[in-house]
């Protein structure tokens, strides 16, 4: 089971696949560390900030345990726009627990290690070169 991570940093997202067995059992909202995901992460602090499954199912903080529930919304991020006062709707969402059914997992960095994680995924990162050299090929046809 592969584990889809995506890491947050000031504007940008930083994608990686691991199959580490130490997150299973976390929780939405807990803390963890880097090592824990991948020996290049070493010093970097994560907070666990979403999670979705394999139906595309978000996990809410506030629902306890691994199981689908359906919740009865009246606002918020999993209700998206509501039509008139009073409007409510159940919708289906999983625990806040970390399990085998989970496809993706949301992290915002806390802590920054000792490499940036432009260095930790040079391969991610090959948009802003791609302008940099297009950017330098034009001065150069000038």
């Amino acid at each position: 089971m592969a584990f889809k991570i995506n890491i947050s940093e000031k504007g940008k997202t930083f994608h990686l696949e691991t199959d580490s067995e130490d997150l299973i059992g976390k929780k939405i909202g807990e803390k963890l560390s880097g090592k824990d995901i991948n020996g290049d992460l070493s010093g970097y602090e994560f907070e666990i900030k979403g999670t979705s499954d394999k139906a595309g199912l978000p996990g809410k903080k506030d629902v306890v345990g691994l199981a689908l529930r359906k919740i009865l919304l009246t606002k918020g991020p999993f209700l998206h726009k509501t039509p008139h006062k009073g409007f409510r709707r159940k919708k289906t969402v999983r625990g806040n627990e970390i399990s085998s059914n989970i496809v993706q997992i949301n992290l915002n960095v806390l802590k920054k290690g000792g490499k940036s994680l432009e260095e930790v995924f040079p391969d991610q990162n090959q948009k802003k070169q791609k302008e940099e050299k297009a950017e330098s090929a034009q001065e150069k046809s000038e």
